[in-house]
């Protein structure tokens, strides 16, 4: 079983990631792409078990904003560590649409890129197979203290040293 991170602590991950109703048949916790989520959109919202969506690159995220609720996990797929988008899709799941579930980063995840990706929203990580999730989990205290405001802060650090 796949291990990831998920708030500060390493768990085994009961989604598996699927791309057809008849591939999830007989799996309790899975993620679908977006395409797939919309194409069959009833029938992935009827069946039991816990549901998870996957948003590639580039994605909208406003797709989803009537079903989140019925959302477990929102997946944002990193397909590269230059490209940044998905920091934005988090920030408007947890900011705009006031998504609480679980939003996972998975694709090219690792150490150096973890403090950033919570201070989006971020609260489940997957690894790139390069690193380890024992390995990352070091990279959420990687600093102390962040000056800007951001999702797990909002005020900025001159108006909580004011509180």
């Amino acid at each position: 079983m796949v291990k990831l991170i998920l708030g500060s602590t390493l768990v085994d991950d009961s989604f598996v990631t699927v791309e057809s109703l008849e591939q999830a048949a007989n799996l309790p916790d899975v993620i679908v792409p977006l395409t797939v989520f919309v194409a069959h959109k009833a029938q992935w919202l009827a069946r039991s078990g816990k549901l998870g969506v996957w948003l590639a690159a580039g994605d909208d995220a406003e797709v989803l904003a009537e079903d989140l609720e019925h959302l477990s996990v929102v997946a944002i797929d990193f397909p590269s560590f230059t490209d940044g988008r998905g920091y934005s899709t988090a920030r408007l799941l947890r900011e705009k649409y006031h998504y609480r579930g679980q939003v996972r980063a998975v694709g090219d995840v690792f150490r150096d890129v973890m403090f950033y990706l919570a201070r989006c929203g971020f609260n489940a990580f997957v690894v790139r197979a390069s690193d380890t999730p024992e390995n990352a989990l070091l990279g959420l205290n990687t600093f102390s203290e962040s000056y800007q405001s951001g999702v797990d802060k909002p005020a900025p650090l001159y108006r909580r040293r004011l509180a």
